[in-house]
């Protein structure tokens, strides 16, 4: 695909915004992420730049484009639509044929305290859904799926299959945004120990190994979290971590460099900049995690690796307003759910330490 338009892009979310999502995807070895909110099918690689059509920003900004929406109903051409569905018309025939569903009911997340430029999660958090269960520990770990406390619940297919149409989400704080994803996997690990922990557990989705398919390993990234308890002010890597790739093989995780500060509950034991953790070099996704290592002895504390498979970026440029996400007619594919997917968010590189609260609505329809 052909790269975006850049003063079109900046103009539609803004410099700020555009920037830091560049340097949020720095060293990502997986596929191109979407734009959730952004039209047209823009995405997001591993170098920064971003690709895919996009006819918007030539006069108008996301927010002039939101008050017009406000005015006016959108029009979309019922002709044509994209995978799973044979039209738009189809799929809104679908969703209002008892085929649609919001997940969780609805979701109100209230996000922690964080630190700027580190990514948090909000799977421990509620109110709704109520707070994550934490993972089993090694060797087994935890293989998560939607009927965990903690996912965005939602009814498998019955035939079919699900996908992501659309949200309309508010956000406390401006210019911070969600990654909503598949929890895959986790596993909790012995703190206060350089031992090395074999982990066994295998996730149960995104396994093929074959470039191309829905359910490709390519794109599933690793995360290192505090748990309920924050980890003692101890320097410490992430290291030696074993796992298997994309195509099943055996490698070592690049070194990871813990916080030197005590890491807070819910913020992510990575560098700042960085909410995944970087893979072996040619490495694009990986299919299960194999072994756990701390250099270090923390005193302290609780750390969850966690396994997950990216759907895609949300941005909130305005507090407090509700912003639609069209992932039917503005992407090229409206996003797979597989069954018993376990969509949970993250907040990427947070621009400031305020905890910022989430609320609305996520929509799926099944596809014939």
């Amino acid at each position: 695909m052909k790269s975006v338009h850049s003063q079109r892009l900046e103009r539609w979310l803004g410099k700020e915004r555009i920037e830091q999502l560049s340097r949020n995807m720095k060293g990502w070895y997986g596929p191109p992420i979407h734009l959730l909110d952004c039209p047209g099918s823009v995405r997001v690689c591993g170098d920064g730049d971003f690709i895919g059509p996009f006819e918007r920003g030539i006069f108008f900004s996301a927010m002039d484009s939101l008050r017009e929406a406000y005015k006016r109903a959108m029009k979309f051409p019922l002709n044509r639509a994209y995978v799973g569905f044979a039209s738009i018309s189809d799929a809104l025939a679908r969703a209002s044929g008892g085929y649609g569903q919001v997940a969780g009911g609805g979701m109100n997340k209230v996000g922690p305290t964080g630190v700027a430029n580190i990514s948090s999660s909000l799977w421990r958090l509620g109110p709704q859904p109520a707070g994550g269960t934490a993972p089993g520990a090694a060797g087994g770990g935890t293989v998560y799926t939607s009927s965990d406390a903690g996912a965005l619940k939602f009814a498998n297919p019955a035939l079919g299959t699900l996908h992501l149409v659309g949200a309309d989400i508010s956000a406390s704080v401006i210019n911070h945004s969600l990654l909503l994803y598949d929890l895959l996997f986790g596993c909790n690990k012995t703190i206060n120990s350089t031992a090395t922990e074999a982990v066994t557990g295998v996730p149960t989705r995104y396994q093929n190994q074959t470039a191309g398919t829905a359910d490709y390993i390519g794109g599933n990234f690793l995360f290192i979290q505090a748990g309920g308890t924050a980890l003692a002010a101890t320097a410490h890597n992430w290291t030696v971590c074993l796992y298997n790739n994309q195509v099943g093989a055996g490698a070592t995780l690049p070194s990871l460099t813990g916080s030197t500060i005590s890491c807070i509950v819910d913020r992510f034991d990575h560098p700042v900049q960085q909410w995944f953790a970087p893979l072996a070099s040619g490495d694009v996704g990986i299919k299960a995690l194999t072994q756990m290592q701390c250099s270090a002895l923390v005193a302290t504390g609780v750390a969850w690796f966690m396994i997950g498979h990216p759907l895609g970026f949300m941005s909130f440029p305005v507090i407090s307003s509700m912003i639609p996400f069209d992932w039917l007619t503005n992407q090229n594919q409206a996003p797979r759910v597989f069954d018993n997917a376990c969509l949970a968010l993250l907040e990427p590189t947070k621009p400031a330490t305020t905890a910022a609260t989430y609320t609305g609505q996520i929509y799926l329809t099944g596809a014939a």
